[in-house]
C-alpha cells in the first residue's frame, strides 16, 4: 500500500460569502416594461360600467404622481406638461383670453343646498348642539367638493361667522426699506418689442438673507452664532414674501406682471427662487424691488416657550386650552393678535439678485425652460438630502427650530407659547402640527414646488393635456384612424373596494395597458411617416431636381 501526498490546491479552503445571481422578479419585469413603454406602474383600479350595454370592465387610471421614486411615468408626463406650459407662455405676442362658463342648473341647486345647510347650521350653534353642528360642516364640506368637481372655482363663505373684525394694520412703508415708485397697473401682460422684431423677458433668481457664514457644503462654519430662529421664519414665511415681491414689481413697472416659477433648496437648506417673467424690465428695477420687498408677520411674539414639560389641557366646558396648574384658559388668538404692537418678524430677501434677458425660441430658452424643471420629478426629501455628518447637523439643528416656529394662525406650536390657535379642538394636540414647515424631509419648504400666475399661458395643465391629446387625435384622423368618444354619462365609475373578488391583480392590468400602449405608440408612428410623406428619390433621371 502506497501513500502519496495531498495536492496543496486540494486542500480546504476558509468558507467564503458566495456571490448568487437570481432571476429577476417578474413584479420587476412588469414595471420595467411599464416604465420602457410610459406606463404608470402603480395604477388604482376603477369598476367602469356601460349604462348602454350593461358590460362591466376593470380600468387602470394612472396615479399622476409628480415624484419619479415613485412613478417614473407619470411624473415625467407631468415635467413634459409643465415644460410645454413654461415653453407656450414665455414670449406670448398676444394677450392671453381667458373664458368663463356660466353657472350649470347643477350647480345653483347644490348652491341652493349649501345655503340651507348654512342656515341650519347656524340655528344648531345657537342651540349649542355640537355633535349635530360636526355633522353639518362634514356635509358642507361634501357639498364642497362636488361643487369644485363641477367645475366651479374660487372660495365660498365660511360656516362659522368671524366674531369680531380683522385687526387693520398701518400700510404704511417701514423707515428701514426704500421707497417704490407706484404706477397705475395696466390690464396687459405682453412684454414690448424692440426694433419691431425682438421681445426678450427674464429669468430672475432670488435668495434669502445670510444667517451666516457656511461651509461649500452648506453647513454653518461656526453652528453657535448661525441664527437658526431667523432661518426657519423666514423658511415658514418665504412664500407670502414672494407674493409681495410680484404685487411690487407690477407696481413699479406699472403692467400685469406674468410669472412661471420654482422653489428649490441651497445647500443650505435655505429656499431660493428661479422664476420666468414675461417680458422685458431692466435689471436695476429688478434690484430696486427686490431691495425693497418685505413682508411683516403680524402674529404674537413667539420667542420663548412657555410649555416645555408639560402641556396645556383642553377643556371641554370652556371648549379652550387651560393651564395645567391654574385651570385658567390661555390667551385667545384674536386677544393675542389684537394686542400685537410690532411685527413678531419682518422677512427680506438677501442681496444676490441674478437677472438676464432671454429671447423666445432660442437654445438659451430652451435650456433655461429646462433648468426651471430640473427638480419637479425629485420630492423635497431627495432635495435636501444630507450627504455629511455637517450637513445632517445642521439640517437637524433647522429642523429643531421649526418644530417651535409655527406656521399658521391654526397650528398647534401656539399652545407652546400660552396661545389658543384658530379652530382648536380636543382632537389638538399641543406641539403636534401636520404643516409641511414642520417636517424633517421638507425643513420648511413651500408645498408649491410650481408657482404659476393666471394669465400666464391662458391655460390650466388640463388644457395642456387636453391640446396634446387633441393633437394626436387629430394626426391620426388625417391617416384615416378615429377615435370615437362616447358621450360621458354613458359610463357610470366606481373605485373599487379593497377585497374585491372580481378584480384583476394590478399586474394584469398593468401588463393590458402596456399592450394598449404599444398598439398607440404604433398607430401614432404610421401617423407621423405619413404626415412627412414618402421619401424624395434624388437621381440623375430627375431633371427638374437637377437643374
Amino acid at each position: 500500500m502506497t501513500t502519496t501526498s495531498e495536492d496543496p490546491q486540494s486542500q480546504a479552503v476558509p468558507a467564503t460569502p458566495v456571490e448568487r445571481i437570481r432571476g429577476a422578479l417578474s413584479a420587476d419585469v412588469v414595471k420595467a416594461t411599464a416604465e420602457k413603454h410610459g406606463v404608470c406602474t402603480r395604477p388604482f383600479t376603477m369598476e367602469v360600467g356601460d349604462t348602454e350595454t350593461g358590460e362591466v370592465r376593470y380600468v387602470p387610471v394612472p396615479c399622476g404622481s409628480t415624484v419619479e421614486s415613485v412613478c417614473l411615468p407619470c411624473a415625467r408626463k407631468a415635467k413634459a406638461l409643465r415644460q410645454a406650459q413654461c415653453r407656450e407662455g414665455w414670449h406670448l405676442t398676444e394677450e392671453p383670453v381667458i373664458t368663463r362658463e356660466k353657472p350649470s342648473e347643477t350647480q345653483t341647486e347644490l348652491l341652493t343646498y349649501r345655503a340651507d345647510l348654512a342656515a341650519h347650521y347656524r340655528d344648531v350653534m345657537a342651540a349649542g348642539d355640537e355633535a349635530e353642528a360636526e355633522e353639518l360642516r362634514a356635509e358642507v364640506a361634501g357639498v364642497d367638493a362636488e361643487l369644485r368637481a363641477s367645475g366651479m372655482t374660487g372660495r365660498l363663505p365660511a360656516l362659522d361667522v368671524p366674531e369680531r373684525k380683522a385687526v387693520k394694520r398701518s400700510t404704511r412703508r417701514r423707515q428701514d426699506a426704500p421707497n417704490l415708485p407706484r404706477r397705475k397697473v395696466a390690464k396687459t401682460t405682453v412684454g414690448r418689442e424692440f426694433a419691431g422684431k425682438f421681445r426678450p423677458s427674464m429669468f430672475v433668481t432670488l435668495t434669502c438673507d445670510t444667517y451666516g457664514r457656511v461651509r461649500p457644503d452648506g453647513s454653518p462654519v461656526d453652528p453657535a452664532s448661525y441664527d437658526y430662529r431667523r432661518a426657519a421664519r423666514d423658511a415658514v414665511h418665504f412664500a407670502a414674501l414672494v407674493d409681495r415681491w410680484w404685487q411690487n414689481l407690477r407696481r413699479v413697472v406699472g403692467w400685469d406682471v406674468q410669472y412661471f416659477a420654482t422653489v428649490e433648496p441651497q445647500r443650505r437648506a435655505a429656499p431660493h427662487l428661479h422664476t420666468a417673467l414675461r417680458g422685458a424690465i431692466s435689471h436695476e428695477t429688478i434690484r430696486l424691488v427686490t431691495e425693497a420687498t418685505y413682508h411683516q408677520v403680524w402674529w404674537p411674539a413667539h420667542d420663548e416657550l412657555v410649555y416645555t414639560d408639560r402641556n396645556p389641557l383642553w377643556d371641554p366646558d370652556s371648549r379652550s386650552f387651560v393651564d395645567p396648574e391654574t385651570r385658567e384658559p390661555l390667551t385667545a388668538w384674536d386677544d393675542a393678535v389684537a394686542a400685537v404692537e410690532e411685527p413678531a418678524h419682518v422677512v427680506r430677501f438677501g442681496t444676490q439678485v441674478h437677472s438676464k434677458g432671454i429671447l423666445g425660441g432660442t437654445e438659451e430658452a430652451g435650456r433655461h425652460i429646462g433648468y426651471l424643471t430640473k427638480y419637479l420629478t425629485k420630492s423635497t426629501g431627495e432635495v435636501v438630502d444630507a450627504d455629511t455628518a455637517g450637513q445632517r447637523d445642521h439640517h437637524d439643528m433647522l429642523h429643531a427650530h421649526l418644530a417651535v416656529t409655527p406656521c399658521s394662525p391654526r397650528c398647534a406650536v401656539w399652545l407652546l407659547y400660552g396661545i389658543n390657535p384658530k379652530g382648536a379642538n380636543g382632537k389638538t394636540v399641543p406641539g403636534h402640527c401636520k404643516g409641511r414647515a414642520h417636517r424633517r424631509s421638507t425643513l420648511g419648504l413651500p408645498g408649491r414646488r410650481v408657482l404659476v400666475s393666471r394669465k400666464w399661458s391662458g391655460k390650466t395643465v388640463a388644457d395642456h393635456k387636453a391640446d396634446r391629446r387633441g393633437f394626436v387625435l387629430s394626426a391620426l384622423a388625417a391617416v384615416g384612424i378615429s377615435k370615437p368618444e362616447p358621450a360621458p354619462d354613458r359610463f357610470v365609475w366606481r373605485k373599487v373596494e379593497p377585497g374585491d373578488t372580481h378584480c384583476p391583480p394590478r399586474d394584469q392590468l398593468v401588463m393590458r395597458a402596456i399592450s394598449e400602449r404599444i398598439a398607440w405608440q404604433a398607430e401614432y408612428s404610421r401617423a407621423m411617416l405619413a404626415a412627412a410623406g414618402p421619401p424624395v428619390q434624388f437621381t440623375s433621371a430627375t431633371s427638374s431636381l437637377a437643374a
